[in-house]
């Protein structure tokens, strides 16, 4: 199976907090799933925790390498950079990733990798992996919480993603 890419300074195991989810459904495409993601006007319709997503320099609302924008997410206005964008061909796993940043002093400032997998599977199934890292005195905070913001968040997400490829679907 395919993994995530990780840049230097954000491999799991080696930054202050980690969270991986993952699902595997029938009955969708990688196509189905990707355009639900892609499309970042869709994500408050299927999930709570992002908001008021803008782009900068004309870009969006579809994700692409490069891209600027900024979103509200877990309480933190994030800037997010896209770094990986490799949109759905058959044969190969479609992906995405984003580097964002919270501003602040040695106590506020976060750092993240935020990435994502899209995988088809014998059996018209589709695997859909995504994975955090975080650097960052709130990134230890969060490590430590329970139950888990980020892996419950991060399900809210998938499982809204899931959903709304579903209903797009018919």
């Amino acid at each position: 199976m395919h993994d995530i890419v990780w840049p230097e300074g954000y491999v799991p195991g080696f930054s202050d907090n980690f969270a991986s989810n993952e699902m595997i459904v029938a009955g969708l495409s990688v196509a189905d799933v990707w355009q639900q993601l892609d499309d970042t006007t869709a994500w408050p319709g299927y999930y709570s925790n992002a908001s008021d997503i803008r782009f900068h320099d004309g870009q969006g609302p579809a994700l692409s390498q490069g891209a600027r924008f900024r979103f509200i997410t877990f309480g933190f206005s994030v800037e997010a950079e896209v770094t990986e964008y490799v949109p759905p061909v058959d044969g190969a796993a479609a992906r995405v990733a984003w580097h964002g940043w919270v501003e602040g002093d040695a106590q506020s400032r976060l750092d993240v990798h935020h990435a994502w997998l899209f995988e088809a599977l014998p059996g018209e199934r589709v695997r859909i992996l995504t994975q955090e890292t975080q650097n960052g005195e709130p990134a230890k905070v969060l490590a430590r919480t329970r139950p888990n913001p980020m892996i419950n968040g991060h399900q809210e997400w998938l499982d809204g993603l899931v959903d709304a490829a579903r209903r797009a679907r018919g």
